[in-house]
């Protein structure tokens, strides 16, 4: 459907593209990953036309039909909700609303005509009108979009619901290739999910940036990796992909060092007989000898490794936060009553739950952000407590630079590390001169980050920290969390970032709190859950949850039973059940990972032989490759199929 070929960019000296080339087919469904400013926005833009290669050639199939979510909010006029998700032709919203003026028109209104009445009617009837409406609404309700939304004006809508009925209106359209460009900045948890679910069952091709983990181990078939001005292209799911990129790297280094032997051993000779006239000769082949080699590269990272080390706070009391009989509402509207919640020294929680539970309300409760109607309050013994949301934002001067921003903090930290900070979430070079007036919303996210992270309290807060990062960012802010010597409450829809960081989790719904005294991997075994990311917008427990939890509760209050002895106790006989499984498990593992592989490996051979243009002379050599692709490709949904649970079950375990 879409084939790169030999595809070079480059912007003044710096080169963002070095003849790359690339297979789309249809039901192929990628994932573009890449550092920041590796190029990826460029590579959509030339896909798209929008910009021009400076050498190479971009074809997409005839009559093929592209359609693009940009990352940013894409404009609207005075349509309706419903208007933009049906506005898949340009003449469509224009039918539509003549169709309805006509509707509401009395007949004895002289604009009224029967028959131009009927005429639309048809019109719309053959554009399969109001079949598409009823899809939009069904889309748009998946989105989170209420009916009573459907015909409020979009532009009254804030930037990130303008991109949802944008993002409607292409599932509607339905393109044969669909181009997105981080989908998930503007969805909730069970928007997401439901997006999520909608994208494994696309007809279409899918080529998508995005920075979310488990998003794109949910959609894709194949991960193309931008780096250093090269595209590489992975079979599976990003799990798959940074594994298969390891064991590649591995094997490249280790043709490197096995080269690099070769070439020390001939030098030595050729430095110790070089002179000799009898041996010159000798010493003259061996140094044509290395230089008739092809050279194997050293293998380097596309991802900078940060190895920043922020101040730590000051140790607080063991008693860190608490609420009791707390009741909260917002106006009429009761979020909880009788709340008793109280926390730790140490202790790193996260909170899940569905949507409009009251997750983030309980966040500010304990931030003393929202005073309650009634019940107590109090922070412990030395206790300093940060709070992150993104109206923090707020707090920073606009009319200072990144840099100077970012240093106004009571740490006494070196200006290298500042620096050093500000590049792992993305400021480096010139970006460190740019006034704060002048940057995004999620740069102004990203610096509050940085700050916090320079000056960090002993009790941080956090709603959904890791929006607006990109992979490399979050990563650096996990390895400072881990660093993290006080206590930990956070909101996330980052499973990664959850399952490295939480030792334990609060379930929030319907007003009350489920503690489960283990990590995430625990929750969902207890839970049950159906994936690692439907638990966090998980209901409330069952009648037959609830009152095991309440007997657990009864009968460790009777036995005077340390709550923490006993999860130690019962994670102990979990861990010998998981070493049982474990087991069993890794050798089917290894034995699919290895199918995998080598199927992965004839693809990568196959899609290299569609991109020679000799092979598009040879017709029967051409229909035999793709006949054996398609194979293949059959194949590796089926391997995937029967490695996927094994796999993900195996890592749980692990």
């Amino acid at each position: 459907m879409l084939t790169l070929s030999g595809v070079s960019k480059s912007y003044g000296k710096r080169t963002l593209l070095d003849a790359v080339s690339l297979q789309l087919s249809r039901g192929d469904r990628l994932g573009l990953v890449g550092p920041n400013g590796a190029g990826k926005s460029t590579l959509f833009s030339l896909i798209l036309g929008e910009n021009t290669p400076d050498d190479g050639t971009i074809a997409l199939e005839r009559n093929a039909s592209v359609g693009f979510l940009p990352q940013e909010s894409a404009p609207v006029g005075d349509e309706s909700v419903v208007e933009v998700a049906c506005a898949i032709t340009p003449d469509f919203v224009a039918l539509r609303r003549a169709i309805h003026a006509l509707d509401d028109a009395h007949p004895e209104d002289p604009e009224f005509g029967e028959h131009a009445h009927d005429g639309l009617h048809v019109r719309y009837r053959d554009l399969n009108g109001y079949q598409v409406e009823a899809r939009a609404k069904q889309i748009l309700a998946g989105l989170a979009f209420r009916p009573q939304d459907f015909d409020r004006p979009a532009r009254e809508l804030s930037g990130g619901w303008v991109m949802r009925a944008h993002l409607a209106r292409l599932l509607v359209q339905a393109p044969d290739l669909l181009m997105l460009d981080e989908p998930t900045n503007h969805l909730d948890l069970e928007s997401l999910l439901w997006f999520q679910q909608h994208l494994q069952a696309y007809p279409g091709a899918l080529l998508v940036i995005s920075h979310d983990r488990e998003f794109l181990n949910g959609v894709v078939n194949g991960i193309v990796e931008l780096r250093q001005q090269r595209l590489n292209r992975y079979t599976g799911s990003y799990d798959q992909f940074v594994a298969q990129r390891a064991a590649a790297e591995a094997q490249q280094l280790a043709a490197y060092q096995n080269q690099q032997k070769e070439i020390a051993h001939l030098q030595t000779f050729i430095d110790r007989f070089g002179v000799k006239a009898t041996k010159a000769a000798q010493a003259q082949s061996k140094r044509k000898q290395i230089e008739r080699m092809e050279k194997i590269e050293a293998p380097t990272s596309g991802e900078k490794t940060i190895g920043f080390r922020f101040p730590q706070p000051i140790r607080s009391g063991q008693r860190v936060v608490w609420l009791k009989q707390v009741d909260f509402a917002y106006g009429e509207n009761p979020v909880y009553r009788g709340l008793d919640v109280e926390i730790e020294r140490g202790e790193r929680i996260v909170l899940v739950g569905p949507n409009g539970a009251g997750k983030s309300t309980l966040l500010k409760l304990l931030a003393a952000r929202l005073q309650p109607q009634a019940g107590a309050h109090g922070f412990g013994h030395n206790v300093t407590a940060g709070y992150y949301s993104q109206y923090r934002v707020e707090m920073l001067r606009p009319e200072r630079t990144v840099l100077e921003e970012a240093q106004d903090t009571p740490a006494r930290v070196t200006e290298q590390a500042v620096r050093t900070l500000l590049g792992s979430f993305l400021f480096s070079g010139d970006a460190v001169e740019k006034k704060v007036q002048v940057l995004s919303g999620g740069e102004k996210s990203r610096l509050a980050l940085v700050k916090l992270l320079l000056d960090p309290p002993n009790l941080l807060l956090m709603d959904e920290p890791t929006t607006h990062l990109d992979l490399s960012s979050i990563d650096a802010l996990v390895d400072a969390l881990k660093q993290f010597q006080g206590t930990l409450v956070f909101i996330s829809h980052d499973v990664h970032f959850i399952k490295t960081l939480a030792s334990k989790v609060i379930h929030v719904a319907a007003g009350k709190l489920t503690l489960y005294l283990g990590d995430y991997a625990f929750y969902l075994d207890k839970t049950r859950a159906l994936s690692a990311r439907a638990a966090l917008t998980a209901g409330g427990e069952s009648k037959s949850e609830r009152k095991l939890s309440d007997q657990r509760a009864a009968q460790m209050k009777a036995a005077a039973v340390d709550p923490e002895k006993l999860a130690r106790q019962q994670a102990h006989q979990q861990r010998q059940e998981r070493v049982a499984e474990v087991k069993k498990l890794k050798p089917q593992v290894a034995k699919l990972e290895k199918e995998i592989a080598a199927n992965a490996e004839r693809t990568a051979s196959l899609r290299a032989q569609l991109e020679q243009p000799e092979l598009w002379q040879d017709a029967p050599r051409l229909k035999q490759v793709r006949s054996e692709l398609e194979q293949l490709t059959r194949k590796a949904k089926e391997l995937e199929g029967t490695w996927e649970p094994l796999a993900s079950r195996l890592l749980e375990l692990e």
